[in-house]
This record gives C-alpha cells, sequence and structure tokens, in this order.
C-alpha cells in the first residue's frame, strides 16, 4: 500500500429516471487532476451500480481494496438547480421506489437506533470553498431516502469504526448543462467544468484535512 495520502472519489451509474448519471464524467476529469498539491496523494474512484446490495457489497470491497484517508463521495440531486453539501445521514430509506434491479426496501429505515447521523463540521469548510469557484452551493440537511443517503449512512458507518477513512463527505450535484438540450425555465446553466473547478476546491479540502486528522 502507498504511503501516499489516499482519497477515494465516488459516484454512482444510471437509474430509473436518470439515463445519465453526471458523477461518472466529473468523477473521470477528478481523478484525473495533474497538480502540485496532489503529487503526494493516491486519487482512486468506484461507480456504485445504483443499489441497496451494490452499496453494501462494494463499499466494504472499495476500503479495502484503496485504503483511502479520506472518503468524498458524488450523487445526482436531479430536481435540484444547485450543489449540495450534505451534512447528515436520515435513518430512511424509501419503501416507495426501488433501486436499478427493482428492488424494493422492506422497511423505512436503515438500522436500529438514532434518527440520523452527521459527517461533522469538515461540511462546511467544503460548502465554502466550493461556493469560492462561483458556484451556487448550499449545506443541506437531507439527503433524501433513496440510495444516495443510503451510502452516506454507510460511510459515515465506516469513519466512525475502526480502520475506515478519518473523513467522509457527499456532495449531490444537479443535471449539467448539455449541449443543445432544452433549457427549463428557472435552471440555472451549471457545466461539466464549473463541477470540476467546484470538485477540485473540495478535494483539495478534503486532503488538507485529512492531512490535519493524521
Amino acid at each position: 500500500m502507498s504511503d501516499k495520502l489516499r482519497v477515494l472519489i465516488t459516484g454512482f451509474g444510471p437509474f430509473p429516471g436518470a439515463p445519465y448519471n453526471p458523477t461518472q464524467p466529473l468523477i473521470a476529469r477528478l481523478t484525473r487532476l495533474r497538480r502540485p498539491a496532489f503529487s503526494d496523494v493516491e486519487l482512486s474512484s468506484h461507480i456504485f451500480p445504483v443499489t441497496y446490495t451494490a452499496v453494501d457489497r462494494e463499499l466494504p470491497l472499495a476500503l479495502q481494496q484503496h485504503r483511502p484517508h479520506a472518503l468524498l463521495m458524488f450523487g445526482l440531486a436531479s430536481r435540484t438547480p444547485y450543489l449540495r453539501i450534505e451534512t447528515r445521514a436520515r435513518n430512511a430509506v424509501t419503501m416507495l421506489w426501488p433501486d436499478a434491479a427493482q428492488t424494493r426496501a422492506r422497511k423505512g429505515s436503515i438500522a436500529e437506533g438514532a434518527d440520523s447521523q452527521r459527517f461533522g463540521p469538515h461540511t462546511a469548510k467544503l460548502l465554502r470553498v466550493a461556493r469560492s469557484t462561483g458556484i451556487n452551493a448550499r449545506a443541506s440537511r437531507d439527503a433524501g431516502s433513496y440510495l444516495c443517503n443510503y451510502l452516506c449512512w454507510r460511510a459515515i458507518e465506516t469513519v466512525n469504526g475502526d480502520n475506515g477513512p478519518r473523513l467522509a463527505a457527499f456532495v449531490h450535484i444537479p443535471p449539467l448543462a448539455r449541449s443543445g438540450a432544452v433549457r427549463r425555465k428557472g435552471f440555472p446553466r451549471i457545466t461539466l467544468e464549473e463541477l470540476v473547478d467546484a470538485g477540485e476546491a473540495m478535494l483539495l479540502e478534503m486532503v488538507r484535512l485529512a492531512r490535519r486528522a493524521a
């Protein structure tokens, strides 16, 4: 295992209602960044299929393979026109909407116990650096009740456990402004380039915070 600081960046594949998931090109761009600040950082990536089984199976495997010090996760919020930095995971899962494998949750909670789990105060720092790039970014207390929230919950569990990453964060991104697409009225034209700029700023901040936590 490399002695470099390690960051795992994750996203999701397509799911019902979203045949194109922009987290995939965003993560591809972020993991290819070549900056002096990343010279001693190992960036890796993982794309989760949008199923509960995949998250439960692949998150532990990805953490075991890459042994990240920090985990930066992205998901698509198809009805939100701005960047959302999630501050917590709710102990809730929808029983109405099936995942991409057409599997429905059998109960409306993820685990016994607390109503929510918080990521930590570092989310405020991520929000600040994201906004510094000019993008419309806001803090969020509700990651929904679908796979993004489910991954948030499982990720926070790993941070609170033994031998997991020191930090985790989840960012919901809006649909991309795509060339030639019809713009919905009132929908801002957030581009992949703007998301990459904000993603790079948050990635740099995660690196800084993970070093401090070492």
